[in-house]
């Protein structure tokens, strides 16, 4: 019987855990055994003993849960210990952030482990119950929105009063992918007017079935900005120029302004520059959810409030995610369940097919070395 271990979270600020007593469970029924460390979901309300109740072993450390361990199941890269505590040839599923953290990389190939970026998770139909990027992004749009709203001084909605109307915020998402279009859609449940912006024609219909209008120059290059692939086709410097002047006089009216571009592999690009943040009005609110990856907002900080001198906040808050770890938990569990499946075999026996499609393009380290196309180019 196949042994996959779940253990601690222990890099800085990770609240979630990468199994839930619900999908300990159908694990167990599938014929693996669990072995939980102690304490691994502690901060995402799951206590010892409910994993223990769905069928899991409890042991006291990473050390002794990996011993015998085929698969481990994190939500970020395992460390140094827990990389030294594999068995060789064991399977490790976790986002890795496999383009900026190398050295890890390198660590799990000489462990001779095969590693699987939750990350390269294909966006295909089959994998879709599988794609974390989606299950976490949906929770970070919506916690942006909670986040913008704690730090904004005023209300949402718009409100009659005996003693006058407080006027509805304006929000204004950046970028309608997972993330923008749950932010659009609990900005407009908490009452706020919200318009939003993306560079592909095909989410202005999107964002008009959340209640909400979308901001854009829609000549005839807007409208023929898509391939047949749905990916943005590069607008000419003309076309650029237009959309930057409509998008800084909107930005200069909004309340709240939530960035969510993010380009694998890359720095993520600058949306909102410092003219634009210095045009909005005093106590203004900024959320970059890009902010790991070098941020969407001029003047954000990894891991702070910046405020600005004309008093405006950016929020460069990280793993939005895990504010709400007990829900991005369970979410991203289920992803791990639906990937377990891949592990066995027709005949339900433990046989990982590293040529399955979703497999293949998750792999990133196996044999004891790298072995993901992406990561090889250059």
């Amino acid at each position: 019987m196949a042994v996959i271990a779940v253990t601690k979270e222990t890099r800085g600020g990770e609240t979630r855990v990468a199994a839930t007593p619900e999908t300990v469970k159908k694990l167990v029924a599938a014929g693996f055994s669990v072995v939980v460390e102690a304490g691994a979901g502690t901060a995402a309300s799951y206590p010892d003993a409910d994993y223990e109740a769905a069928g899991a072993k409890l042991a006291k450390t990473a050390k002794d849960a990996l011993k015998d361990a085929d698969v481990l199941f994190k939500v970020r890269a395992p460390e140094a210990a827990e990389i030294a505590a594999l068995k060789k040839g064991a399977i490790v599923a976790a986002a890795l952030n496999p383009y900026q953290d190398k050295d890890t990389l390198n660590a799990l190939a000489k462990a001779g482990a095969s590693a699987l970026a939750m990350e390269f998770i294909p966006r295909i139909t089959r994998a879709q119950v599988m794609d974390m990027l989606s299950s976490q992004a949906n929770l970070a749009g919506y916690r942006a929105v909670i986040e913008a709203a704690e730090a904004y001084g005023k209300a949402l909605p718009m409100m009659m009063t005996a003693a006058g109307t407080v006027a509805a915020a304006k929000v204004f998402v950046m970028g309608v992918g997972v993330a923008g279009l749950q932010a659009i859609a609990t900005a407009r449940r908490l009452g706020a007017v919200v318009t939003a912006t993306d560079v592909r024609p095909a989410t202005k219909e999107q964002v008009e079935s959340l209640g909400a209008k979308f901001l854009a120059v829609e000549d005839e290059e807007f409208k023929n900005a898509q391939t047949a692939g749905g990916y943005a086709k590069e607008m000419s410097k003309e076309y650029q120029a237009k959309q930057a002047e409509l998008v800084s006089s909107h930005i200069a009216k909004q309340d709240i302004v939530i960035t969510t571009a993010l380009i694998p592999g890359r720095p993520a690009p600058k949306l909102v520059n410092a003219a634009q943040v210095a045009s909005m009005k005093p106590g203004s609110v900024l959320v970059d959810l890009a902010i790991e990856a070098g941020g969407n907002v001029e003047g954000g900080k990894l891991g702070e409030v910046a405020v600005t001198a004309n008093g405006v906040k950016i929020l460069g808050i990280p793993n939005l995610p895990g504010r709400v770890a007990t829900d991005a938990s369970a979410l991203y569990a289920r992803n791990l369940f639906a990937l377990s499946s891949l592990f066995l075999n027709k005949e339900g026996a433990f046989a990982p097919d590293f040529e399955d499609e979703i497999l293949k393009a998750a792999l990133v380290t196996q044999g004891g070395a790298v072995v993901h196309p992406s990561l090889l180019a250059g």
